[in-house]
């Protein structure tokens, strides 16, 4: 009988030596991942409808648009949002034989998501709060982001197991971004988000208050559907920052439904011009001053040899706003004898963040001649050694590249600057 009992106690410590061997791998995998993350940020809604997920995704297309290295963790189980907003439904994450591979995006943007591990998408997750924390666990550990400058986390609404089990098991956590509508109805449960947030010592990076006024198509009008100010009055009473106010934009429903980022194909409107203020203080984080604002021209002693220069066309004319033109006039002109050598028109890829910069990079670009084009857009070509003209006007390509070479191009102000 005693043989028994000490069989039973060598079996009950073994087993209580591999949990804790396996609790200390997965901690140090956990920090592995983790540790080559800069900043870890969530985005939190009290209550749901609020555009929280919308919310999530722009912001990351915003940081990944500014030359950041960005992932995005969707850890809402039961009703995943981030594969739609970002036309990835249907995706399957790859693996490298040790670890899980999220879905890439675009350069710069990577993404994992439930979502993804559905054999259908109508299927309800049905998991109660351990097995929710266990994925988390997994999807934290096992997931193979490399290097990120940020980490955006987008969870369902409320405090509950999601939000709980990311902080725990992610001490330091830079903060929290909270999305909020402005009538009470929402202010009163973001409230405790902010309470939850204090709780569990994550900081809050400041409140969003989404769908602040509704932008009429027609006279451009805002009309306060769901009055307005709430979310930056309810800030201040907390006292937690205020990062801005979002309105309602018919454009951001059509780009969520057809998984186009809102903030990269209609950066020239308001809403767009919100998002960047927003985005604004989360860059500052990363050490990363907005580049300054200005129209790049090129000098005459850089104006020798053969350059290839690219100009963004619509209706055989220059595009007064650079990411939404049909195709681009790329010309071999040889500067020295002032003739061009050659040309071709190429269809414009995708309209992808970061996916232009690479795509006129690889045909070997070295100028381009723009009507309008955002500052973030001109740091990435700028990365890539990239020369950029803003302030063109639209005119036939042959003539602007003429004027280039004479140096005569008349260069105005950047109309695209978002």
């Amino acid at each position: 009988m005693s043989e028994e009992k000490n069989k039973s106690a060598d079996g009950l410590e073994t087993f209580a030596e591999n949990k804790k061997t396996k609790e200390e791998q997965e901690q140090k995998a956990l920090a592995d991942r983790m540790g080559r993350i800069r900043h870890k940020i969530m985005v939190l809604s009290g209550k749901g409808g609020v555009g929280k997920s919308t919310v999530a995704a722009n912001i990351a297309v915003s940081l990944a648009m500014d030359g950041n290295k960005v992932g995005i963790l969707d850890t809402d189980f039961h009703g995943p949002s981030i594969p739609t907003l970002l036309n990835l439904e249907g995706k399957r994450p790859g693996s490298d034989g040790a670890a899980i591979l999220p879905v890439e995006f675009s350069e710069g943007l990577k993404v994992m998501s439930i979502g993804f591990l559905l054999q259908n998408q109508d299927d309800a997750v049905i998991w109660r709060g351990p097995m929710k924390m266990g994925v988390i666990k997994q999807l934290l550990t096992e997931v193979n982001w490399g290097e990120l400058d940020y980490l955006i986390i987008d969870f369902p609404p409320g405090t509950g197991d999601e939000p709980l089990s990311v902080a725990q098991l992610i001490p330091g956590m830079d903060g929290a971004v909270i999305v909020t509508t402005p009538q009470n109805l929402s202010l009163n449960d973001v409230r405790k988000c902010i309470s939850f947030c204090g709780q569990v010592s994550v900081p809050v990076l400041g409140v969003v208050e989404n769908m602040s006024g509704l932008v009429c198509p027609n006279c451009k009008t805002i009309i306060n559907v769901f009055k307005a100010g709430g979310g930056e009055k309810m800030a201040g009473e907390m006292g937690v920052p205020f990062l801005g106010r979002i309105p309602m934009d018919p454009q951001i429903v059509e780009a969520s439904d057809s998984g186009m980022p809102f903030v990269y194909h209609h950066g020239d409107t308001d809403a767009a011009k919100a998002f960047a203020g927003v985005v604004g203080p989360l860059l500052v984080m990363n050490d990363k001053a907005e580049p300054e604002t200005k129209t790049v021209v090129s000098k005459k002693e850089e104006k020798k040899g053969m350059h290839k220069i690219a100009i963004p066309i619509v209706e055989g004319h220059l595009s007064a706003h650079f990411g939404h033109c049909e195709e681009f006039a790329i010309f071999d002109v040889d500067l020295e004898t002032k003739k061009i050598i050659g040309q071709e028109r190429a269809p414009s890829p995708p309209h992808e963040p970061g996916l232009l910069p690479r795509w006129l990079g690889e045909k070997g670009v070295n100028v381009i001649i723009a009507g309008g084009m955002g500052t973030r857009a001109q740091q990435l070509f700028a990365e890539r050694g990239i020369t950029v003209s803003v302030g063109a006007s639209s005119d036939d390509p042959e003539k602007l590249i003429m004027a280039y070479m004479e140096d005569t191009l008349e260069l105005g102000g950047n109309i695209c600057d978002h």
